[in-house]
């Protein structure tokens, strides 16, 4: 996942970063209103979070300036402001959410997990280089040539997209996918991911899942 992080102070858009990054997202950060329309301009962002009190450009107009532009990632801003006319100026620019410095990273994290997830259950379509799945019809594409895939399989890449960036445990995989407690010793998911990208192999070069030594697996976030 990547996220564009617009903010001036230098102290909380280390704080904000470091903590995103220890998630495995990919964070690039601006530190002001030009710099920031820019990068949301020229680059594919899955979030952004823009601080309204920004040199040049505010947070304000530059939210704006992206919904209009025609951006349709979701928008998290922050503020020092806490009253409800700057609260609805800020969501009526077309951001999703917003919060109040200071805040706690617990509470900004899972507000950053809730727009994301928002943002994929809206997609009908999940791609990655040349892999692409129809989420409605189930179908699975690889440059263009359809693959056909078991329901785990399909569950797994899947999920796996959905968290891309992010290291998977066989653990996590095991009780988010199949909903059990098993042996952690059990090779399910290698079994299944092995067949899983045999299938995808057919008609890619390039390794889709890659395997992350002594954590699990990941498609990663580029």
């Amino acid at each position: 996942m990547n996220i564009l992080l617009v903010e001036d102070e230098q102290g909380v858009a280390n704080f904000i970063k470091k903590g995103l990054e220890e998630e495995h997202y990919a964070v690039d950060h601006a530190i002001n209103g030009e710099e920031g329309r820019t990068l949301a301009m020229t680059r594919q962002y899955d979030l952004l979070i823009l601080d309204i009190m920004l040199p040049g450009i505010n947070g304000i107009d530059l939210c704006r300036q992206v919904r209009e532009h025609g951006i349709q990632s979701p928008v998290l801003m922050l503020t020092a402001k806490d009253s409800v006319k700057d609260k609805v100026t800020g969501l009526n620019s077309g951001a999703d959410d917003y919060m109040t410095k200071p805040f706690s990273f617990e509470e900004f994290l899972a507000r950053v997990h809730a727009l994301l997830r928002r943002k994929q259950d809206k997609l009908t379509e999940l791609t990655y280089h040349d892999l692409l799945v129809d989420t409605i019809s189930h179908r699975v594409f690889v440059s263009g040539q359809e693959v056909t895939l078991r329901p785990k399989e399909y569950a797994i890449l899947i999920y796996l997209l959905k968290n891309r960036g992010k290291a998977i445990s066989r653990a996590q995989m095991l009780a988010d996918i199949w909903g059990y407690d098993f042996n952690p010793n059990t090779n399910f998911v290698d079994v299944h991911i092995k067949s899983l990208r045999e299938k995808l192999g057919q008609f890619s070069s390039s390794a889709i899942i890659q395997s992350v030594r002594g954590v699990g697996y990941m498609i990663d976030g580029r």
